[in-house]
């Protein structure tokens, strides 16, 4: 919830107009300074006092005008005029009432009536509209009078929240004189200027909320209508799809014409700019998805239309920009987007794999992005897609049997998420050694758990890859031997052999990897799956396999463990005290 005790945002430094090439820092104007005396941030009791309160009192008040406003159209005693004019009245005088307190210096209370002051002239619209008493176009229009209105006292005043205001209301204005028709081009005909009306203030005022408040409600409008009220055809889809685009391009622009660079919250480049292409890309490609399931090639085509786009974009801002730490930030991330786009245009060819190989892909180079640039939040972004990848590589791209041994999608797949993990485990290795004793005990879980990830890529790619090569031996049983049950049981006893034989490998792997890196958590993954190996057998190969499978299992398994346990006889990583004493360094 924006709180209304602030009456403009904390502007932040503005860059340079496209024809300089310095930065210039803008003072902050009196309004501002007036705002930041407001307590917004006090104790819960003045949040309580002055916020909530005077949002639940906003609320009440509104809720008793439509009410009292519903009681006057359904009584019938006052003309359809006179019903509209007194809302229209009293919403106008509750406004003017409210520049009294603003003289006074008491602006939070002021934007307070202004808020119930324009919600009352919108609830009169309304019920105009509601009870057909005007038409709806000359309800509409006055609707979008109020909103310029509003945006005219909020610009004037220096006043982000009365901007906050005319947005929510400039967006409801649809909702509300809605003729239950399909009327598309003219209502993204407005949401359209309405988007381009707050870029330009945006421009202007370091009002950054409103482009938030734009993109969620254009969102919101555009789902509503595709969606809820299921009015998208396809007959109609070059007009939608070029609205769409149009949205798109707007959203788009906003790191090549507003000022914001840093986060007026955190140290580090603007969360806007950040976050915002991010989620404006995304949200179009997802809506021509929607519009293109089923013709893939024009969907890889879009694709790379938008990694070209997103190239141009990051050229661009590289150019707006002197100070290169921020303007890498920004730029490196539409590069991201635009190698998503272009990982994106090669499954649409292929198959559901890729899709899964392309946000490991995406995650490792915002992992990298993030690196370089210090930039905390594409550290995040990259870890949701990459939790999200490892998650599908487990759930959606285990399911299907491979076609060959190896050389399949999906081990392609599981070598990709491996090698990621690993160069996450790398890289925060070293950041941890290089911050010694005052690394967070966060990061270091953090790269243990991508160890034990790494670690179970690894044990079950494997697995499936015996799993799949004998179940494709038992579809050749079935097309050349269908009756003969002895072979189907020589199989089977070979498959669980091969799962003891990859264990013990896979084990043994990581316990050489926890001597090598001298790491007391590797060799304990690898001596929990190697004891695990152990019980199966003893337990069970002993039992169930075939002599010769049974001998050779328990020959692999001492094998593996007389080798484990002559390195830990020699203390090569001078674990005993006595060793403590010897070189340093492990023996060749």
């Amino acid at each position: 919830m924006v709180q209304p005790s602030t009456a403009a945002s904390v502007p932040a430094t503005p860059g340079p107009p496209p024809t300089s090439g310095t930065q210039t820092a803008v003072p902050p104007s009196s309004s501002y300074t007036a705002a930041r005396s407001t307590p917004t941030t006090g104790n819960l009791e003045s949040k309580i006092g002055k916020l909530w309160f005077s949002w639940i009192g906003i609320i009440a008040i509104l809720g008793a005008v439509s009410y009292f406003l519903k009681l006057a159209f359904d009584s019938g005693r006052i003309t359809p005029l006179g019903r509209v004019a007194m809302g229209m009245v009293a919403g106008t005088l509750v406004v003017l009432w409210s520049e009294r307190f603003r003289r006074k210096k008491q602006a939070f209370f002021s934007y307070s009536l202004k808020a119930v002051g324009i919600g009352i002239l919108y609830f009169s619209l309304w019920g105009a509209h509601y009870f057909n008493l005007i038409p709806v176009e000359a309800v509409f229009a006055a609707m979008i009078v109020v909103t310029a209105a509003t945006v005219v006292m909020a610009f004037a005043q220096d006043a982000q929240i009365l901007a906050l205001y005319a947005l929510i209301g400039g967006f409801l204005s649809p909702v509300l004189v809605s003729t239950g028709k399909n009327e598309e081009i003219v209502l993204f005909t407005y949401v359209a200027i309405l988007d381009l009306g707050v870029l330009a203030l945006a421009v202007l005022k370091p009002w950054r909320r409103l482009l938030w408040g734009s993109f969620i409600g254009t969102i919101i409008l555009y789902a509503g209508w595709a969606l809820v009220d299921n009015y998208y055809s396809i007959s109609e889809r070059t007009i939608t799809v070029l609205f769409t685009a149009i949205f798109a391009a707007i959203f788009a622009a906003i790191p090549l014409v507003t000022p914001y660079y840093r986060s007026s919250k955190f140290p580090g480049p603007s969360i806007t700019l950040t976050l915002l292409p991010f989620f404006n890309a995304a949200g179009f490609f997802l809506a021509l998805y929607g519009m293109y399931e089923d013709e893939k090639t024009k969907l890889t085509w879009f694709a790379l239309g938008l990694a070209a786009v997103y190239l141009g974009i990051s050229n661009v801002f590289m150019r707006r920009f002197a100070e290169k730490d921020t303007r890498k930030v920004v730029a490196l991330l539409h590069v991201a987007i635009a190698i998503a786009f272009i990982t994106i245009a090669i499954p649409l060819k292929l198959n559901a794999h890729w899709i899964t190989i392309g946000w490991l892909i995406e995650s490792a180079v915002l992992l990298w992005i993030s690196d370089q640039t210090k930039t905390a939040v594409l550290r995040y972004l990259a870890i949701t897609t990459l939790v999200l990848a490892i998650f599908r590589v487990f759930v959606f791209d285990s399911s299907e049997m491979a076609a060959r041994l190896v050389f399949n999608a999906r081990f392609a797949t599981y070598a990709i998420a491996i090698a990621v993990l690993g160069g996450i485990i790398i890289l925060g290795s070293r950041e941890t050694t290089e911050a010694g004793k005052s690394a967070p005990k966060v990061g270091t879980w953090a790269i243990r758990l991508a160890g034990i990830v790494l670690s179970v890529l690894i044990l079950v790619g494997l697995t499936l890859e015996a799993h799949d090569y004998f179940g494709r031996q038992y579809a050749q049983v079935d097309i050349y031997n269908p009756n003969n049950p002895e072979i189907y049981s020589r199989l089977e006893i070979a498959e669980r052999f091969s799962f003891s034989v990859v264990w013990l490998v896979v084990g043994a792997g990581i316990m050489v990897t926890g001597f090598w890196k001298r790491s007391a958590f590797v060799r304990w993954q690898a001596l929990v799956l190697i004891a695990f190996t152990i019980a199966k057998v003893l337990i069970y190969d002993s039992a169930e396999l075939d002599r010769v499978y049974r001998v050779l299992s328990f020959l692999a398994l001492g094998v593996v463990l007389l080798g484990i346990s002559y390195a830990y006889q020699k203390d090569w990583l001078k674990l005993s005290p006595r060793g403590a004493g010897k070189a340093e360094g492990p023996s060749a």
